[in-house]
């Protein structure tokens, strides 16, 4: 593993080296006194705090507190970063382009940062299904988006198929959600394109087309982004735990 630290760098330094690391698309982790403004389908502030930044390879962003194991803000893969002072403080943006999202991390101070190679070609396992997702999703909608609404369970398309989870949000649009139990693939994209257009067809209806996976492939990030689809991270594990807790509500409370 090819790794690098430095340890209380100045704001400039920092800077430096949090370029280098994006540039060369390395895990980043920085420690430090952060704010976080966030820009998207909501809005939020986080205050100041002393927080870890984390960075994925592939373009994933992770703010954490000192406890819990969830993020406080996060940007699924694909972020574009860009790296600069503002009012004396170090800012980093991450934007992501569908849907427009933007998360800005300032810093007055860092107190270590550390970059790395890493390869990991191991295959997580764990016993959950595509169904065992969907009925998470089922008992809690909410792992979709606020608002959504579940109407139907694996709904015959005709010819195109069955959709795994047709629901509407809260602004009445018609959502076909497409689970996947594996990182996402462009396969995966153009299966729900075709459930969306299909579905736009028969009811001439506005309708989004969402993909629920652990992650989606780099080489799928753009053409999703061109057919103006989109994608919700939920791995197995959190659905997981959603059955497990048994807690939630079933389809029928819906329709």
């Amino acid at each position: 593993m090819s790794h690098q630290s430095l340890e209380e760098p100045s704001l400039e330094e920092a800077k430096a080296f949090i370029q280098e690391a994006l540039s060369r698309r390395r895990m980043l982790l920085v420690v430090g006194n952060c704010m976080v403004d966030y820009e998207g389908r909501a809005s939020s502030k986080l205050d100041w705090g002393e927080r870890l930044l984390v960075v994925k390879s592939d373009g994933s962003v992770m703010v954490h507190r000192p406890t819990g194991y969830e993020p406080v803000n996060w940007q699924p893969p694909g972020s574009i970063f860009h790296v600069e002072f503002e009012d004396g403080k170090l800012k980093i943006r991450a934007t992501r382009l569908q849907p427009k999202e933007v998360l800005n991390i300032f810093f007055d101070r860092v107190y270590h940062v550390f970059s790395a190679e890493l390869r990991d070609e191991g295959e997580f396992s764990m016993y959950v299904t595509e169904m065992d997702m969907q009925k998470a999703l089922l008992t809690m909608p909410e792992l979709v988006e606020e608002g959504f609404q579940p109407l139907a369970a694996e709904k015959e398309l005709g010819e195109s198929g069955f959709l795994d989870i047709l629901g509407q949000d809260s602004q009445g649009n018609l959502v076909v959600v497409e689970i996947k139990r594996n990182p996402a693939g462009r396969e995966a994209v153009l299966q729900l394109e075709r459930y969306v257009k299909t579905l736009r067809e028969k009811t001439g209806k506005q309708v989004r087309g969402v993909i629920v996976a652990p992650e989606i492939r780099r080489e799928a990030q753009g053409l999703l982004a061109a057919l103006k689809l989109e994608f919700r991270q939920v791995s197995p594990r959190r659905c997981y735990e959603v059955l497990k807790a048994g807690k939630g509500r079933k389809l029928s409370e819906f329709i």
